[in-house]
């Protein structure tokens, strides 16, 4: 199976670390110019130019939860064919007992993982209509699915929201040839959050952790942007409303 996106444009959000990352270059390579933005721009930079695939990577910066910031990505895209919302994570927030945590700290992780996502479809969607196709795919989590190894009540709720919203969006946005469809990956150490995580988990928890993945590896962001590749991709084009686990079995 030959997969290329030659002549398309693709916007990944959230793109200057990991799974991000790993999913700008991943389309590139297959032939994409590829916005990939971030926050963290200045992280992006090392990303920047042609790729040996044949595509293009362009820096740029946002925030999701900023409507005119994201406007701006979608203008400078002059057309968005394919969206990968990546952005989310835990904000740098620990676990703490549900009655210390406040509403805002709550909001902040929903804002980045859930509204986020809302805001970006919703800009790159009259233009997906207009051209009567689209992908999108969202890059939710295995705690979309389950509880949260992180123990943060806002992340799987948000994550959870993040799959719901794509179930939904697939049913209305159908019609005009647009698949919305979203990965949830299982845990990798792949930010200085997901690395704190890691590290703060007994040892004997950790030295036992891919015992309890049936591939019996840690999974890597190759692993997230090969699935997201396919449903960005012309054969995926009757997937759509779907979560894809793409956590080395079982959940």
């Amino acid at each position: 199976m030959l997969i290329r996106f030659d002549g398309r444009t693709a916007v990944v959000a959230g793109a200057a670390r990991g799974i991000g990352q790993a999913i700008a270059r991943s389309l590139a390579n297959d032939g994409a110019r590829v916005i990939a933005c971030d926050l963290l721009v200045d992280d992006l930079l090392a990303l920047a130019g042609r790729v040996d695939g044949g595509g293009e990577i362009i820096a740029a910066e946002v925030d999701v939860t900023n409507e005119a910031s994201i406007a701006e990505v979608v203008r400078t895209a002059g057309g968005v064919d394919i969206l990968v919302y990546v952005a989310g994570g835990v904000r740098g927030q620990r676990p703490r007992p549900l009655e210390e945590v406040s509403a805002d700290d709550f909001d902040a992780i929903v804002d980045v993982n859930l509204k986020g996502a809302f805001l970006f479809i919703k800009a790159v969607a009259p233009g997906m209509k207009a051209k009567g196709t689209g992908r999108i795919v969202t890059i939710s989590s295995r705690a979309g699915l389950a509880t949260s190894l992180t123990g943060i009540q806002s992340y799987p709720a948000a994550k959870h929201g993040q799959i719901g919203l794509v179930k939904q969006l697939a049913q209305e946005l159908g019609p005009f040839g647009i698949t919305v469809n979203t990965v949830a990956p299982g845990f990798m150490a792949t930010s200085p959050d997901y690395e704190r995580q890691w590290n703060n988990w007994p040892g004997a928890f950790r030295d036992n952790f891919v015992n309890m993945i049936a591939m019996r590896r840690m999974g890597g962001p190759q692993d997230i942007a090969n699935a997201v590749t396919y449903l960005a991709s012309d054969y995926a084009s009757w997937i759509t409303g779907q979560t894809i686990p793409v956590t080395g079995g079982p959940l």
